[in-house]
């Protein structure tokens, strides 16, 4: 059992002070050159229904380099976090989780954190910031597109189970898939070939599995490899002015391999991104379960 705080920080690329984080790059880069492009950078703007908007603070949203800027300028807080006192701070971004052994350990690593963030002109995002008791049952907590909880695995062949942290893709990851593969299978795609559109979901499906291989997917590959042989036996049958049916026939039985379709079940995934993979790869190269 153990408790984590979870937070993300308050429209924190638009709240950054652009000359205190400016001091914050001038403290490692001293080329000239190159902070005068980082400037013209954090001055350029966005341009938002054909007009470029520009603010006086903060780093330009969906920008290349934001993300980048964001950890320079929030690497003072992982600078001067004690672990000791306020438990292990990991830290993405303007997304963080703190995690401690107790709830009175959670309760004054959220002050500080506050204290450190009010420091450099940041706040957390109340409505994400919370503190969460991790045990058999909880609810646990999403983070970088992972749903983590303590689960306890049953037991085989009289052995005990294990407590042990599981992850799976978020409740919000799975709609944001499930909305691409739409997007790709768009009434609007119908006049392109099969073979391109097979081709783009794929692609997306491979970065999408590559990126949540790690933990205890499996259940949830599954239903995405599923969600895309149904949007891609619906595009089929409008092409073919059929029904979905007579689509998932195509896809399912009278192509041998599902018309190009990659499929996810059976994808091993990893219990940690330090732990080597399990089984063996098959003709494809894939791994197994």
């Amino acid at each position: 059992m153990g408790v984590g705080g979870r937070a993300d920080i308050a429209n924190c690329f638009e709240a950054i002070p652009k000359d205190q984080l400016m001091h914050a790059v001038e403290a490692r880069v001293c080329d000239q050159t190159v902070l005068k492009l980082l400037r013209v950078v954090l001055d350029a703007g966005v341009m938002m229904d054909g007009t470029v908007r520009k603010s006086v603070t903060g780093t330009p949203q969906g920008g290349p380099l934001s993300p980048l800027f964001c950890n320079v300028y929030l690497h003072r807080v992982d600078r001067v976090w004690d672990v000791r006192e306020h438990g292990v701070l990991v830290r993405f971004a303007d997304d963080a989780v703190v995690m401690c052994r107790s709830r009175q350990q959670a309760e004054a690593a959220l002050v500080r954190l506050r204290e450190l963030l009010a420091s450099l002109g940041l706040q957390p995002k109340e409505a994400k910031t919370r503190i969460v008791l991790l045990e058999v049952g909880g609810p646990g907590f999403d983070f970088l597109g992972f749903h983590h909880r303590l689960v306890r695995s049953r037991g085989v062949r009289g052995r005990k189970g294990v407590t042990f942290l599981a992850r799976w893709p978020s409740d919000q990851a799975m709609r944001q898939a499930r909305d691409r593969l739409r997007e790709l299978t768009a009434r609007s795609r119908l006049r392109l070939p099969v073979e391109a559109v097979v081709e783009d979901m794929n692609m997306f499906l491979r970065g999408w599995s590559a990126f949540f291989r790690y933990g205890n997917s499996a259940d949830r590959f599954n239903k995405i490899s599923n969600y895309a042989q149904e949007r891609l036996a619906v595009i089929i049958g409008k092409r073919h002015k059929r029904g979905r049916h007579f689509g998932l026939s195509v896809v399912a039985y009278l192509s041998l391999d599902r018309c190009g379709l990659i499929s996810l079940s059976g994808t091993v995934v990893a219990p940690r991104a330090d732990k080597p993979w399990r089984g063996r790869p098959n003709a494809g190269g894939e791994r197994r379960r």
